[in-house]
């Protein structure tokens, strides 16, 4: 059974028309109205046609204990077949409900069932409290129930009016966005919707009321309380914290990177689309273009991983991935096609763990790791907490998955990613300085595995951040992200490792061991370096800091989508200008617009190019450059060297060296550009 419990001011509803298995009822039933009540929408199924009077039991017990939550004395049992695509019998479904009526009334509720087969309109107010909106799955055997019960659904009524008209079906629908979703629900995955209409899993809801303990792992390998912890010497780590404990994800303000990522024209939002998804201009798209490959080929070449490519939609009511749905902490996207209700990937996980399904492994090919460059993955973040590149509802995530032989070799593997994530934001740009850690476990596994927490916290040689859980909420035992905290004092995961204990048994992904036995593995999720999306966030509101400190922003050389800006003294300096450029090896520009020279030299400031030459007659005359280095300046005191073409190509070559390389995104001549930003 299905059954959706809304706390309202109000419920009222009228008949409009017969079905083929409508009940027959006096004129009593063809209309009425609860106020101040609870309303039981419910959705009978095959599986309770096999103990149908348990199900009835059990629904009351639901609704009595809810009743006495949410201080009601008053209810309405309305038949609701949109809540499950696996419908009993119409002689099981109606009696159960009377069922469920009689029962209530034996316990002096006032109760009034609306009738069973008929078209009907109804109108509902939610009273909006944090149990005014509860979805339950009755079961009275959940393994029966695997098989063909669907999840549960939540309705967007919070602290709102719903009102509906009469429908082709044998329920009512309220005509609001949530509940269209409501008839694609998702089978067996327990699957709610949220005020926006996305679908959120059980372990999403686990995670907002998980019994969880902070606590500050010095490097002396000791815990302490955060109140008691002297975090004055950590101004980053107390924010981080704060955010972390306060659970406030809404943001109030654009962060910086908002309007720098316009300015430098890198990207904006995108007003014909969803919110959070977002228009890559080409000089996004390039920097987005290198984080890719540079991530990618760093996991595939350095670390053994074997790259692969995976579908983005899945069928929510796969045997398999109804069951994972439920697992990950995630709102998804749902659509609906040829009948099929489907689901957008929010990670990777699925194709990968499918495929490894389907593998022939042995131990000899342990560990073995496979990666996906996800463009795109989709996650219904809630409305409040979307801004700028911070967080998104499609983005791009390297997403690693590694089979392990059983948990030592995975904790092996673990502290390797963790050494891995590290050095690789470290070539992005994002040093150990630049962000904080919280490492999440299990009071269990860190019991068995104290050595392993102590030796992370070394190695990056300062405090973190400790969440543990009495209880495991998910599919993982430990995981570690790494949290870039913005001026704005939110925080935001790039890399993130997570050792999984679920999903090998779910998905039946085994291996052949040395002494002939099929096993299962240990898995491990990890994104070497998160969202790509979020690594330029993060870079971008780097240089705000260092631009708020005083100091030259840059970007790295390797990222800058121009690396060296030639500016001509005056138009017969342009030949020369062009010819020096043709010379240097890297992403050159030449601004050969009928602009002032300074007005030219301080838009090469605006745009953060790492080098920009000047061509005048000596210039010309002599092959030797003035070259003003971005990154040795200081407001208003550029940093300008002498140098030959040659000097400058390795000089360039030193910063970008095993670095990859893309040509200039937009024309070569400014005056050709057409501009993406006003």
């Amino acid at each position: 059974m299905q059954m959706l419990l809304i706390h309202s001011d109000y419920i009222e509803y009228e008949t409009k028309k017969k079905t083929k298995m409508a009940e027959e009822i006096g004129d009593d039933m063809k209309a009425g109205r609860l106020e101040e009540a609870l309303t039981a929408f419910i959705a009978v199924e095959k599986c309770d046609e096999a103990n149908p009077d348990g199900v009835v039991a059990a629904a009351v017990s639901q609704i009595k204990n809810t009743l006495e939550q949410v201080k009601a004395d008053k209810v309405m049992v309305y038949p609701y077949a949109h809540l499950s695509s696996s419908l009993s019998t119409p002689d099981v479904g109606i009696s159960v409900l009377k069922g469920i009526e009689a029962a209530l009334l034996a316990e002096k509720i006032i109760v009034k069932r609306a009738p069973f087969g008929w078209y009907k309109s109804f109108k509902i107010s939610c009273k909006g409290h944090p149990l005014s909106e509860l979805s339950k799955h009755i079961s009275v055997d959940d393994e029966s129930a695997d098989g063909c019960c669907c999840g549960s659904v939540k309705p967007s009524a919070s602290a709102s009016s719903v009102s509906s008209s009469s429908s082709a079906s044998a329920a009512s629908m309220p005509a609001t966005k949530a509940t269209a979703a409501l008839k694609a629900n998702a089978c067996g995955a327990n699957v709610q919707l949220s005020e926006d209409g996305d679908v959120l899993s059980e372990a999403l809801k686990s995670e907002s009321v998980a019994k969880s303990y902070f606590k500050i792992l010095g490097t002396d390998g000791q815990f302490y309380e955060p109140a008691e912890f002297d975090l004055s010497k950590y101004p980053n780590l107390k924010k981080f914290v704060n955010y972390e404990i306060s659970k406030n994800r809404a943001v109030n303000s654009a962060p910086p990177h908002v309007e720098l990522m316009k300015r430098l024209e890198l990207a904006d939002y995108e007003p014909g689309s969803d919110s959070g998804n977002m228009r890559f201009y080409p000089k996004g798209r390039l920097m987005k273009s290198l984080l890719e490959m540079y991530v990618v080929d760093r996991t595939v070449v350095d670390f053994g991983a074997m790259e692969v490519e995976t579908p983005i939609m899945y069928d929510m009511n796969h045997p398999t991935l109804k069951k994972y749905l439920d697992r990950f902490p995630a709102r998804q996207y749902s659509i609906e096609s040829d009948k099929r209700q489907l689901f957008l990937r929010f990670a990777a996980c699925f194709g990968q763990f499918l495929m490894n399904h389907d593998m022939t492994i042995s131990y000899r090919n342990m560990p073995l790791k496979m990666v996906e460059l996800t463009r795109y993955s989709f996650r219904k973040e809630q409305r409040g907490e979307l801004v700028g590149l911070r967080r998104l509802r499609a983005f791009t995530m390297p997403d690693m998955h590694t089979l392990c032989r059983g948990m030592p070799d995975a904790v092996d593997q673990f502290l390797s990613q963790y050494e891995f994530c590290i050095d690789i934001l470290d070539n992005v740009g994002i040093k150990v300085s630049d962000f904080e850690i919280a490492i999440r476990f299990t009071k269990d596994f860190y019991n068995e595995n104290k050595s392993l927490i102590e030796t992370m916290v070394k190695k990056v040689n300062k405090p973190v951040l400790i969440e543990m859980w009495d209880t495991r909420f998910f599919y993982f035992v430990l995981k570690f992200e790494f949290n870039y905290v913005d001026s704005l004092e939110k925080a935001s995961a790039l890399s993130t490792v997570q050792i999984d204990v679920e999903n090998a048994e779910r998905y039946d992904i085994t291996y052949t061991d040395s002494d002939g036995e099929l096993k299962r593995p240990t898995i491990l999720h990890c994104s070497p370096s998160g969202a790509i999306e979020r690594c330029i966030y993060a870079l971008l509101e780097k240089a705000a800091m260092v631009s708020a400190a005083g100091k030259v922003p840059t970007l790295p050389t390797w990222l800058s989508p121009t690396q060296v800006r030639v500016i001509p003294v005056t138009e017969k300096n342009l030949a020369a200008a062009d010819a020096i450029a043709g010379k240097i090896k890297y992403r050159v520009d030449v601004d050969d617009r009928e602009l002032t020279l300074g007005k030219k030299i301080r838009e090469a400031g605006t745009e953060w190019i790492p080098y920009t030459v000047v061509i005048g007659d000596k210039e010309a005359e002599t092959g030797n450059l003035t070259v003003t280095i971005r990154s040795k300046s200081e407001p208003e005191k550029p940093f300008k060297m002498e140098m030959t073409v040659d000097a400058l190509n390795e000089m360039i070559k030193a910063e970008t060296e095993n670095k990859p390389f893309r040509a200039l995104p937009l024309p070569k001549y400014l005056s050709k550009r057409a501009k993406f930003a006003s």
